[in-house]
């Protein structure tokens, strides 16, 4: 079965906003097998558009990635947010086919 992914671009736009969110949104993570795999830190913008922060978690399958945010967990907490971030979000599957330099 193949992971699902949580791919999210950010723009903060109230620190103590976005601060509530970040606060509750691990119980609903958690809840659904999430694991970061990024979570801010260094990143240049070699090609297209970027925003300031970049997130991605990793789940047990795509199922689960959208269980997680369909939850009332998580809807609960991106209620903290107030419109305190501008997301882009996309919930993918992750590939399990051969890869590069592979027979």
């Amino acid at each position: 079965m193949a992971k699902g992914f949580w791919i999210a671009r950010v723009d903060v736009r109230d620190a103590d906003a976005y601060k509530n969110y970040v606060a509750k949104n691990g119980r609903a993570f958690a809840k659904y097998g999430g694991r970061f795999l990024v979570r801010g830190g260094a990143f240049e913008t070699v090609k297209g558009e970027a925003r300031a922060r970049n997130v991605v978690i990793e789940f047990p399958s795509y199922q689960a990635a959208l269980d997680c945010f369909h939850s009332p967990e998580y809807q609960e907490a991106l209620a903290e947010q107030k419109g305190g971030a501008d997301v882009d979000l996309i919930v993918i599957e992750g590939y399990e086919g051969p890869q590069p330099g592979e027979g």
